[in-house]
């Protein structure tokens, strides 16, 4: 729950998409019956890069440049006390 909330007022782009990743993460520990959800804390946080889409660019002169858009893996564990 703290986690949630300071990314929730941090002003960079990733904290929104890691506060959603971390949002299911619990949403996802719900589901098992055995698993307090206000004893869960973050254990680990690892962002691995994913595939790399090639793009073209079309620039001046008939020429085009490559675009290459990044993908990331995100892999969020959670833990009891």
């Amino acid at each position: 729950d703290k986690a949630i909330t300071t990314l929730r007022f941090m002003p960079k782009k990733g904290a929104s998409i890691l506060r959603k990743v971390i949002e299911s993460a619990v949403a996802n520990a719900t589901q098992d019956d055995q698993i307090d959800v206000d004893n869960l804390y973050v254990k680990t946080v690892f962002i691995d890069g994913g595939p790399s889409f090639k793009r073209i660019r079309p620039r001046a002169m008939g020429r085009a440049t490559s675009i290459i858009k990044r993908t990331s893996h995100i892999t969020v564990v959670l833990d009891e006390n």
